[in-house]
């Protein structure tokens, strides 16, 4: 709305839980039966079932009366989803035989339902038209209503999706008319039931102008509002004089062409003696924005102590204040503050930016209680008082929470009888003492990570220095077991060589005498070292023998090779079965010993 040129975002309220729900998303929508309410008083009320109509992408709520058939549902349906009943395929029934004629009261239904419609003999939606409805959902409606007695104007931002009969209740919200006592002017003719949203009504888009008016006579009958003007919207589909016997019988101003008021009663934002404070605050969050939109503040899920933890113990930096909002259904400025104010889109970003926001439902005396009940605990029974004696139309209350050392600070108490300007005002006033305090905090805080930080860096120079103390102590320790390893293996073979060599040394024949009549070589063999030993061998013996020979003097064939001088060969290479006569190493020879590669 606008006061004085300022333009508000609306809509203010959610019709009821049913209706409110429906209008959230693009798809879906609410009908509501028309029942006039009798002018005698009745011993029983009528028992009014819901139900939940699915179909295709869209989902329609209906409230009605038990005593109503099958077929008051279709006709309903049929002005809804604008499809001839008789195409229509309702299905859903727990029971078996059900036609249009079937009393509703004879199924035994539940006060919820779920149904379903199928048009088989309808093709699908083109794409196109379902594409265009999903974008006109999605736009902004500015709509200048004028107040008629006052010569006022309102400038009233609403969505696609939001419902007439929406715009009706923040009218009466701002004028003070009850919507039966409204006259209006400029509703296009399509405008034919104020459950229908704004998108698909016939309103001028981004701009439609509204005159809205009360009614000179409350018991004015329906031909005479029709005398009046032609305009559809311009008085409650019901009699005046209907209306004004209406009290008589517990219909209070929110009940709209006829409903009974239970109908159109919201749903409560908060259950009530909800054990689990997060579920109620999911609740709370879904019910808000069915109610007023998606732009509002961001709710903490969890409890306060959960709020508390978040806001206020983190890092220095990180930490943000506390802002606990109080709602309350029965307050009159409940609708406005939450849609005009707390849903301000400043309001929703400074917020977002600066705050966590907690929210809870006063309305329930339990909840109530409860809260009472944290908040002594939280911030003392000095708060918890103030807040105890505040009075229903002072709420909703706004408290922005400080966290301190040593306990949590209420810096404010922000009545609902507050404007935009005010509000920013006072939560910018909140930032800048919490911006103080985070400023000491931060430097606080920065002086003790830079002494932990010292003392870590000592730690850990000590911690590298033990660290390589014991590396190098380990390594030394490897090292000297690895020498000691390797000592032993040479120790191993050398001790094996020696055992190898004298086994050779004992198995070899007997050197033979020179005066011997058998043919003897006498062989002259050169070490590496460049010493010379002398052995005679039995021409007859094999090469073998005399391999054994200089294996036994240290030197193996598999390590050293023999070379005769002339021609230049290699001895090792030949037949060591063969005698020393057949390789020509006789009578006598001098030979050289060579390490192989």
């Amino acid at each position: 709305s606008e006061y004085g040129g300022e333009t508000l975002h609306g809509p203010a309220y959610g019709p009821t839980s049913h209706s409110t729900a429906a209008s959230s998303t693009p798809s879906s929508s609410s009908a509501f039966r028309h029942v006039v309410p009798s002018r005698q008083i009745v011993e029983r009320q009528p028992r009014m079932l819901d139900f939940r109509v699915e179909y295709r992408d869209r989902n329609v709520d209906v409230v009605l009366e038990d005593s109503s058939t099958v077929g008051g549902i279709k006709h309903i349906l049929e002005n809804e989803l604008q499809i001839p009943a008789s195409k229509m395929l309702l299905k859903g029934w727990k029971t078996g035989d059900v036609d249009d004629s079937t009393v509703l009261k004879t199924l035994h239904l539940p006060k919820n339902n779920s149904l379903y419609v199928l048009t088989p003999d309808l093709p699908p939606p083109s794409s196109s038209h379902s594409g265009a409805l999903q974008e006109s959902l999605n736009q902004n409606f500015m709509l200048i209503v004028t107040h008629r007695e006052v010569q006022r104007e309102y400038n009233l931002n609403f969505s696609g999706s939001s419902t007439i009969q929406e715009v009706k209740r923040n009218v009466y919200d701002l004028t003070s008319i009850p919507v039966r006592h409204q006259l209006w002017e400029g509703w296009p003719p399509s405008a034919t039931d104020d459950s229908m949203t704004l998108a698909v009504s016939g309103l001028t888009f981004p701009c439609h102008r509204l005159t809205v008016g009360r009614r000179s006579s409350p018991v004015q009958t329906r031909e005479q509002s029709e005398e009046q003007c032609t305009d559809v919207h311009m008085v409650s589909d019901s009699d005046g004089d209907d209306f004004e016997d209406a009290t008589e019988f517990g219909v209070d101003d929110g009940e709209m062409f006829g409903v009974a008021s239970s109908a159109l009663r919201k749903s409560p934002m908060m259950p009530e003696n909800a054990e689990n404070e997060g579920d109620a605050l999911l609740q709370f969050t879904a019910e808000f924005s069915s109610r007023y939109g998606d732009c509002h503040p961001v709710y903490f899920i969890g409890s306060l102590e959960a709020a508390f933890q978040e806001a206020f113990y983190g890092k220095a930096r990180d930490r943000k204040l506390l802002a606990i909002y109080l709602h309350h259904d029965e307050s009159v400025l409940t609708n406005v503050f939450c849609s005009q104010m707390l849903c301000a889109e400043s309001i929703v970003s400074y917020l977002s930016q600066n705050f966590i926001t907690w929210a809870w439902d006063m309305t329930k005396e339990a909840n109530r209680a409860r809260f009472l009940t944290m908040c002594t605990r939280h911030f003392g029974s000095v708060v918890a008082q103030t807040i105890r004696t505040q009075k229903t139309d002072q709420f909703p209350l706004f408290l922005i929470i400080m966290g301190k050392r040593s306990s949590n600070e209420v810096l404010n108490v922000i009545q609902g009888n507050t404007t935009v300007d005010e509000l920013m005002m006072r939560l910018m006033a909140a930032m800048e003492i919490f911006s103080a305090q985070q400023q000491e905090d931060i430097k606080d805080e920065d002086e003790r990570e830079a002494r932990e930080n010292v003392k870590r860096e000592q730690d850990e120079a000590y911690r590298i220095s033990l660290e390589a103390d014991r590396a190098k102590r380990e390594a030394q320790e490897r090292e000297m077991a690895e020498q000691f390893r390797l000592e032993q293996i040479r120790k191993e073979q050398e001790e094996e060589r020696e055992a190898i060599r004298l086994s050779l040394e004992q198995s070899l024949p007997p050197e033979p005498k020179e005066e011997s009549t058998e043919s003897v070589s006498k062989l002259r063999i050169r070490t590496p070292s460049g010493e010379f030993f002398e052995r005679r061998f039995l021409a007859s013996s094999k090469l073998q023998v005399v391999f054994d020979f200089v294996a036994s003097k240290g030197y193996p064939w598999e390590e050293y090779k023999l070379l005769g001088t002339f021609p230049r060969r290699d001895v090792t290479q030949l037949d060591p079965n063969k005698s020393l006569l057949e390789v020509k190493l006789y009578p006598q020879e001098t030979l050289f010993l060579e390490a192989k590669e």
